[in-house]
C-alpha cells in the first residue's frame, strides 16, 4: 500500500502534505465473527477538516471523515475511488479494508479550538459512513461529538448505521448549543434490493427506526432517498412504497437523489449488473453513456415523482408564512413558495448529500429560539 505522502488529492504528492506517514500505521484483524475479513489499518492523521474542492456539487463547504473504506458494501459507493490512492483495491477491497483516523475526536477538537477556525458548518460522514460496523469498535464518533458540542459548532451528520442512537445523549446535548442535523439514508424500501446492493448496511426498516427514534427524543431527521436505482428500484408503486415508509417513520424531508457512477463505483456497480441484471446492462450504457449522471430528464422525473407523493403523505414546507414549531435541534430551511423546484444537486453515490432541511451550509452558528418557540419561516422542501 502506498502510506507515504498521501493527499487528498491524489495529483499532489508533497510530503509535508502527507495525512499520515508509513510509521504511524497499526494493521489488525480481529476475531469476532461481524469482523471475519476484514482489516483495520490504524493511523494517526495529520487533519480530520478536509475542504470541499470549489468545483464540488456538495452545498458545504468543510467536512470530517473518521474512516476510509466502508463494510457496509454498497456496490453503488462513490468513495470507492479513493481507496486507489492507496493501492488498494476498489471493490472488495473497499469493503474490507479500513483505514480508521484513531486520532480523528483530538484532531477536531485541536481544530476547532484555533482562533482561525470560524464555527463553519461541519459535514460529518460525507465520504464513508461514520456509524459503520468499525465505530461499534473505535468509538471515534463521542469524542467527535463531544467536541462539536463543547465549542457549540454547528454539524450534520449523514448516515445508513443505527449505531447513530448510541450517541442520542450527545447530540440531544449539542442541540441545545447548536445547529445539529441528522440526515438517515434510505433509498428503497425492497428487501431483495438491499441484500444484493447494500449487503453490509442495516436494513431499510432499521433506519427507518432511527429516524422515528430520533424524532420521538425531539430531533428532527430528514431522509435522503438515496440512491433511486433506475429499473430496479424507480417503479411508481416502488416509489410510492419508500415515502409512505419514510413519511410513517415521522421524517421531517425527503430528498431524493438517482444513482451516480463515477470511476471506481461504476466498473464495481457494472460488475454487480452483469451477475444479478445482466438483462439491464444494455439500458444501463445508453441512460449513462453521457457520463456519471443519469440524463437531465430523468432525474426530473424521480424528483417529480417524490415530492408530490410527499406532499400526499405530509413531508414537505409548512404553508409560506405559516408558522412551525422550532425544535432544538431543528435549523430552519431558506423559503419555499411552492412544490415545484429544480432537481437538487447530487452525490457522487447518490447517498452523501444531507438535505436542506438538515444542513445549514456555511453557516455560523447564531442564537435560536428555545424549543416550542413560534417562527414565520417556513420548512425547507426536500
Amino acid at each position: 500500500m502506498r502510506w507515504e505522502n498521501l493527499t487528498q488529492d491524489p495529483g499532489h504528492g508533497r510530503a509535508d502534505a502527507a495525512l499520515f506517514g508509513a510509521e504511524s500505521v497499526t494493521t489488525r484483524t480481529f476475531g469476532t465473527p461481524e469482523f471475519h475479513g476484514i482489516t483495520f489499518h490504524e493511523i494517526r492523521a495529520r487533519s480530520i477538516v478536509d475542504r470541499v474542492p470549489g468545483a464540488s456539487r456538495m452545498p458545504f463547504e468543510w467536512t470530517v471523515n473518521p474512516y476510509r473504506g466502508c463494510t457496509h458494501a454498497c456496490v453503488y459507493c462513490f468513495a470507492r475511488k479513493t481507496h486507489s490512492y492507496l493501492d488498494l483495491d476498489t471493490g472488495l477491497g473497499f469493503d474490507s479494508q479500513i483505514v480508521v483516523k484513531v486520532n480523528a475526536p483530538e484532531l477536531l477538537r485541536r481544530r476547532l479550538a484555533l482562533g482561525s477556525w470560524r464555527g463553519e458548518h461541519l459535514a460529518v460522514g460525507t465520504n464513508v459512513d461514520c456509524y459503520q460496523h468499525a465505530e461499534g469498535r473505535y468509538r471515534l464518533m463521542p469524542g467527535i461529538l463531544a467536541a462539536l458540542r463543547d465549542h457549540a459548532n454547528p454539524f450534520s451528520i449523514l448516515t445508513k448505521g443505527t449505531l447513530i442512537l448510541r450517541d442520542l445523549e450527545l447530540l440531544k446535548q449539542a442541540a441545545e448549543v447548536t445547529d445539529v442535523g441528522v440526515s438517515v439514508s434510505v433509498g428503497f424500501t425492497d428487501e431483495g434490493l438491499w441484500r444484493t446492493v447494500e449487503p453490509g448496511a442495516p436494513a431499510p426498516e432499521r433506519r427507518l427506526d432511527v429516524v422515528r427514534a430520533l424524532s420521538g427524543q425531539g430531533i428532527g431527521c430528514g431522509v435522503l432517498m438515496a440512491p433511486v436505482i433506475p429499473f430496479l428500484g424507480d417503479r411508481p408503486e416502488q416509489l410510492r412504497a419508500t415515502v409512505r415508509a419514510i413519511a410513517a417513520a415521522g421524517a421531517t424531508s425527503v430528498t431524493p437523489l438517482v444513482l451516480h457512477l463515477r470511476p471506481g463505483a461504476r466498473e464495481w456497480f457494472a460488475s454487480w449488473l452483469a451477475r444479478h441484471h445482466p438483462h439491464l446492462a444494455d439500458r444501463y450504457a445508453r441512460l449513462y453513456a453521457e457520463g456519471a449522471y443519469a440524463p437531465k430528464w430523468y432525474q426530473r422525473r424521480i424528483t417529480r415523482q417524490v415530492h408530490e407523493l410527499a406532499q400526499e403523505y405530509g413531508i414537505g414546507p409548512t404553508r409560506a408564512g405559516a408558522p412551525r414549531r422550532i425544535r432544538a435541534c431543528e435549523p430552519a430551511g431558506p423559503p419555499v413558495t411552492g412544490p415545484a423546484r429544480p432537481t437538487p444537486p447530487q452525490t457522487p453515490s447518490g447517498g452523501s448529500l444531507p438535505p436542506g432541511d438538515a444542513v445549514r451550509a456555511r453557516a455560523p452558528h447564531r442564537a435560536r429560539p428555545a424549543p416550542g418557540a413560534a417562527s414565520d419561516t417556513p420548512r425547507a422542501h426536500t
